[in-house]
């Protein structure tokens, strides 16, 4: 086991916090990593985005594993997750959710599912697979949930020739922040969704599911939920509230897609209130 950098310096937290990487085996034998930090009966499970590594939940890991056990997975093909031959659709991804659940958290025991980007869809898939039994909560980051109104894709302008798959990447990984993170740390996450293998990333990209299959899925959740979102997904928002008064949404204006990141004390404070007064009292 290699134990991983010191979360908490790196990420301005002061005292060090110790992170460790794991493994376990999913129900169809496939070998994923997680990383795990903190200790206590309250544990959040947090799930990254299409291509992205767990580590990009630093901020967060360092911040909330000093109160609550917390988990960030690698999904597969992710980070340092076995690159399957298989399993990038909704079913197989939520069932992976569904398997680390049971793999860190004892029996009966509920958790904080906290997702972003993609994750937010393969959170919902294991919800819809296995039911919303074992979550204490639900943390919905940046991505649409297939409320209404369905959001506007603005048509990207594109070079005459297409670019080579890294070229893309490095494109799409710069364009999620408005605060410049700094060339290592772009350079560093952007090598890590080239472990995603292009024709994998695309699979991710085409979940072959109707919108209301997420909004109705949403809507099965009897725990709390929080909906942090961008203005792009102000109305689904707006509409989560009105329809599900368990609900609660922020609005988070001048980050990017990764807001996690670009906003990160705001971020953990917003989380943490939420924890506080909806959660874990």
């Amino acid at each position: 086991m290699r134990v991983l950098a010191v979360l908490a310096v790196l990420c301005g937290f002061g005292a060090p916090v110790r992170a460790a990487d794991r493994y376990f085996k999913t129900s169809d034998g496939v070998r994923l990593h997680y990383i795990e930090a903190g200790h206590g009966p309250h544990i959040i499970v947090m799930v990254p985005g299409w291509t992205m590594p767990a580590w990009i939940f630093n901020h967060q890991i360092g911040y909330f594993s000093k109160r609550y056990h917390v988990v960030a997975l690698d999904p597969r093909g992710q980070g340092q997750s076995q690159v399957a031959r298989g399993g990038y659709n909704q079913d197989r991804r939520g069932q992976d959710i569904g398997d680390l659940i049971a793999h860190v958290a004892p029996a009966g025991r509920q958790v904080l599912l906290m997702a972003w980007s993609l994750g937010v869809l393969d959170s919902l898939a294991y919800v819809h697979q296995a039911g919303p039994g074992r979550l204490a909560g639900l943390v919905l980051v940046d991505n649409s949930v297939g409320e209404n109104p369905r959001p506007v894709v603005v048509p990207e302008s594109r070079p005459a020739l297409p670019r080579p798959w890294d070229v893309e990447m490095r494109q799409f990984v710069r364009s999620m922040f408005a605060r410049d993170p700094g060339q290592a740390y772009l350079n560093r996450l952007t090598k890590a969704t080239l472990v995603t293998p292009e024709w994998a990333a695309k699979a991710l990209l085409a979940y072959p599911v109707p919108r209301s299959y997420w909004r109705e899925t949403l809507y099965t959740v009897p725990a709390p939920i929080l909906y942090v979102v961008r203005p792009r997904f102000q109305a689904q928002a707006a509409n989560v509230v009105m329809n599900d008064p368990k609900a609660e949404t922020v609005l988070f204006t001048g980050a990017g897609h990764a807001l996690f990141v670009d906003q990160a004390d705001r971020f953990n404070q917003v989380m943490q209130n939420f924890i506080s007064s909806r959660i874990w009292p």
